[in-house]
């Protein structure tokens, strides 16, 4: 979601990501006027569907981006992994919570014009270097004694923010009402590399609930003609690449024990466990549902369900990262019985469980409270990696995510089952 709020506060619900205005589901959509040369009209206004840059599809560099973004995920499963405790877990939160709030700008401003110009492009690839230093210093972008790397972390993120406003400001110039609170945000990143705990966790908080709350002081309205099949697909493909982080996550974890027996069994486990996690969200096509319900939805509308997309990802990017983590720690020592590992992996499970069952349920597309069973299952086998192994919690993971997957299969076919909606 983008930080560019067209049109004066108005009757419409919060922004969103980065700044965007977001339509409740019950208020209309703001007034914008065709002749503000910096709004985003919607349909038949300036600036609506008849842009020639309007995007259709995710375009090629969109995904060199997410494979950018994809490193920050792969660094925070570093840094819990370095930092396996309460603290490296709160850690991830506050870096998790401004890198997503800045890529769901991003999201959302191809959503409205899709880099197909040479000056967007090149600006696009600044801000991917600025994800790309975020990530580089998130492994130690908390320890102390090094300022150096800590300043490169909030330095990074600056050049993200910076980028951003530049480049809303070519769709729509009332991005300069947002984008203050962006840079307040990373200006307290920076800050915080010369503070040492708690008032650099004080400085991070700060800088999350900047931009979080943000809506709440600045109410800006608007409308923007939302793309469904571009945004659903945009963030399928975030999940796609985390998913393949994971599983190199589990190489990652294996190859310094050698290829045992029991190495190799629970990667393949580990592998298995990713893959049913890519049945939750694809193989049942709620990917393509998301896409239709959008469509489906009237146009002043879509923002709200475009806000529900973006938060429901949240706990599945978390449950990603946490789950990755976990493997990384027991892949290469199976056998025996892990306490704190064994939370990270039922952690990691029930937290993507939990985010599509609010997927599915946001945006009434399937059932979801076999996916609220199937978290709270996944949290119980805890037990089981902390008395047994991680081949035995691998094991009975996936068996009931295969037996939540059945059971969903089988409510949808049966006779007089009502379509999902």
């Amino acid at each position: 979601m983008t930080s560019a709020a067209p049109g004066p506060p108005g009757p419409d619900g919060p922004a969103g990501p980065g700044g965007v205005a977001g339509p409740t589901q019950a208020g209309p959509p703001g007034p914008v006027t065709p002749a503000d040369p910096g709004s985003v009209a919607g349909p038949g206004g300036a600036g609506g569907s008849a842009d020639p840059d309007a995007p259709l599809r995710v375009t090629t560099l969109e995904l060199f981006f997410d494979l950018v973004f994809a490193f920050t995920l792969t660094q925070l499963t570093s840094l819990l992994v370095h930092h396996f405790r309460p603290s490296g877990a709160f850690e991830v939160l506050l870096v998790f919570g401004v890198l997503w709030w800045m890529y769901g700008g991003y999201a959302w401003l191809t959503n409205t014009r899709a880099p197909r110009r040479t000056p967007d492009r090149l600006l696009l690839l600044v801000g991917m270097a600025g994800f790309l230093i975020c990530g580089l210093a998130i492994p130690r972008g908390f320890g102390p004694g090094d300022t150096g790397t800590r300043v490169a972390l909030g330095a990074g993120y600056l050049i993200v923010v910076l980028v951003h406003g530049a480049l809303f400001y070519r769709v729509n110039r009332n991005i300069v009402r947002v984008t203050p609170f962006n840079v307040t945000a990373a200006l307290l990143t920076i800050a915080a590399a010369f503070a040492g705990p708690p008032a650099s966790y004080a400085l991070w908080a700060a800088a999350v609930a900047v931009q979080w709350l943000s809506p709440l002081i600045i109410h800006p309205g608007g409308r923007f003609d939302i793309r469904p099949a571009h945004f659903a697909e945009r963030h399928g493909a975030l999940v796609i690449v985390a998913l393949g982080e994971s599983v190199a996550a589990i190489g990652i974890g294996a190859a310094p024990a050698g290829v045992t027996f029991a190495v190799a069994l629970a990667a393949v486990l580990g592998l298995a466990l990713s893959a049913a996690l890519w049945w939750v969200y694809f193989g049942d096509g709620d990917d393509e549902r998301a896409e239709q319900a959008m469509a489906a939805t009237d146009r002043d509308r879509r923002p709200g369900l475009a806000l529900a997309i973006y938060y429901a990802h949240i706990p599945i990017l978390l449950g990603v990262v946490t789950l990755a983590a976990g493997a990384y720690l027991t892949i290469g020592d199976p056998g025996r019985p892990q306490g704190g590992e064994a939370i990270a992996m039922a952690g990691g499970t029930a937290l993507f469980l939990a985010g599509s069952a609010w997927f599915r349920r946001a945006l009434r597309m399937g059932p979801y409270a076999p996916r609220l069973a199937g978290a709270g299952f996944a949290l119980a086998t805890t037990a089981i990696g902390a008395t047994v192994t991680t081949e035995a919690q691998l094991a009975v993971l996936l068996a009931g995510i295969v037996a939540m997957l059945a059971a969903e299969r089988h409510a949808r076919l049966r006779p007089g089952a009502a379509a999902p909606g």
